[in-house]
């Protein structure tokens, strides 16, 4: 890749240049949702990566790409956090310095085919270490993980039961190397084929070989979404709407009914007439409703967001506090230091509190579900866990009314399809104000979304499955396999230097000159 020259030159140019290529990948995502995009949207970052003069250039074209890919793939918090969403970008966008050099390193210049076929490995290898240092809740979390653009694609969902959404990232960022390699390296283009075919192959592998959910029946759920609720006491218009839209369900013979994140403002055992409301609703639907309560606790100290199942004869007891709060939006982190974020956005002034445990809840007619509460469900770890702990259906109860015109909601949803997929176990994402969502065991989706305009109650009659997927099974592998693949580069660049030094000649001394006995330094 040839850049004129005044790009060259200029630093700012090149970091304009690079935060730009960095944000392409965002139109692999919903709304938008180009999935193929995702497989060339970080070729033009990495050719301009691969054509910096030196490596120190190199790592800023990577910090300002990454700084491009922050902003770009949650621009929508930008009414939210307002300017102080470009200094967390530019934190974060630093985990992608490492990964310039990485690209400088294996194809700048006249790459070689052996370095070409090396960097297929390594550089994939090494955009995972970035996605997992990010996915830390306390650092934002794993939102907008590159592998979670092909969320609608059959056979990446197939490849996501195998080694979840890491493995999706490892193939989409080897095929961008590969892509990049057949433009501009025309000496090595071999290798780049071969990664191309060997990607082909292990995907075509997964959809052949790879175990299928097993068909274990049908159970009905409903989830009630009751739109936009604004002004003077909206929690309690909110709980009425949701109260009228649950009633209409009467006699469709649903197994459970979901109501989205914070659908109950108050805590029920401060408010018994509230949890009487929802006991008769479970008798009139014949069966148990799980809710979602965003209110300062009665029984302990805090503001809590909890799902709790309520049955004919009230809450049964059942209850799972979130545990992984969202940075900002739910606390603070180091609010000493960061306090001064709420002045400047819509920063929380009271941090959430936390959860200790996962929970999988029986609701009856012999269905175990486990439940998150709405970022909750960007993390491939907690949907593993509740999958082998049990849980038949995994169920997120969100809320993105903050963001409604935004790109989130269809994000949000879409994210449930890649948990289905990775763990075999159908999804269901209800939120307050949309976009809802089930999908099945496969990642499949089931029925219609719910939009944003969208006031209403829906039944979806969803299959269960039975059985392990390997990624339930085996865990984060291909993380392990990355760590694995970049100690072994340590290794062979430490072992090489080692050589180098030990290889190469003694510094000339110059010869020592006596006068009278004493010696003289030369120059003297």
């Amino acid at each position: 890749m040839n850049l004129p020259d005044h790009w060259v030159v200029s630093p700012w140019r090149r970091s304009l240049a690079a935060a730009l290529a960095g944000a392409l990948p965002m139109f692999a995502f919903p709304a938008p949702a180009l999935w193929w995009f995702a497989y060339v949207a970080l070729m033009p970052w990495i050719l301009l990566v691969r054509s910096a003069p030196t490596g120190k250039r190199a790592a800023y074209d990577g910090w300002f790409g990454g700084l491009g890919f922050m902003v770009a793939v949650h621009h929508w918090l930008l009414p939210s956090l307002h300017v102080f969403i470009f200094v967390l970008a530019a934190l974060l966008g630093a985990l992608w310095a490492p990964w310039g050099l990485l690209v400088h390193q294996f194809l700048a210049g006249r790459a070689s085919a052996g370095r070409i076929a090396a960097g297929l490995v390594v550089l994939p290898s090494g955009w995972l270490m970035v996605e997992l240092v990010r996915s830390w809740q306390g650092l934002g979390g794993p939102w907008g993980m590159i592998g979670s653009s092909q969320w609608q694609v059959a056979p990446a969902l197939r490849l996501a039961s195998v080694g979840g959404v890491w493995l999706l990232s490892f193939l989409v960022v080897a095929v961008n190397v590969a892509v990049a390699v057949l433009i501009v390296v025309r000496e090595s283009r071999i290798p780049a084929v071969a990664g191309l075919v060997a990607t082909a192959a292990v995907t075509s592998a997964a959809w052949v070989w790879s175990p299928r959910p097993e068909a274990d029946g049908r159970v009905r759920i409903a989830v009630v979404q009751p739109g936009i609720v604004d002004g003077a006491g909206s929690a309690e218009k909110r709980f009425t709407i949701e109260e009228s839209l649950t009633r209409r369900l009467a006699g469709q013979d649903v197994d459970l009914v979901v109501w989205g994140e914070s659908s109950v403002g108050y805590d029920l055992a401060g408010r018994p007439d509230l949890a009487k409301r929802l006991a008769s609703l479970s008798r009139t639907t014949g069966t148990d409703i799980l809710v979602n309560v965003d209110a300062r606790r009665s029984d302990r100290p805090g503001i809590y967001k909890s799902s709790v199942l309520v049955g004919p004869d009230g809450p049964t007891g059942d209850r799972y506090d979130k545990m992984r709060l969202v940075p900002f939006g739910e606390y603070i982190p180091a609010r000493s230091l960061l306090g001064w974020a709420t002045s400047v956005g819509k920063a929380a002034g009271e941090d959430r509190k936390r959860g200790s445990e996962q929970v999988v809840m029986n609701v009856g007619h012999g269905l175990r579900i486990g439940p998150m509460v709405c970022f909750e469900s960007a993390f491939p770890d907690m949907s593993r866990h509740l999958a082998r702990d049990g849980a038949q259906l995994l169920v997120a109860q969100s809320s993105t009314s903050s963001f409604q015109h935004s790109w989130a909601p269809e994000q949000h949803a879409s994210i449930a399809a890649l948990r289905a997929a990775e763990t075999g176990r159908p999804m269901v994402h209800a939120t307050l104000t949309g976009v809802s969502a089930v999908y099945g065991p496969s990642g499949e989706r089931v029925g219609s979304w719910l939009g944003t305009g969208a006031s209403t109650s829906a039944v979806y009659d969803v299959p269960l499955a039975r059985g392990v997927t390997p990624y339930v099974r085996f865990g984060d592998w291909p993380v392990h396999a990355a760590v694995v693949v970049l100690v072994v580069l340590g290794a062979v660049e430490g072992v090489g230097l080692f050589r180098r030094r030990r290889s190469a000649p003694p510094p000339l001394v110059p010869p020592v000159r006596t006068v009278h006995g004493s010696p003289v330094r030369p120059g003297r």
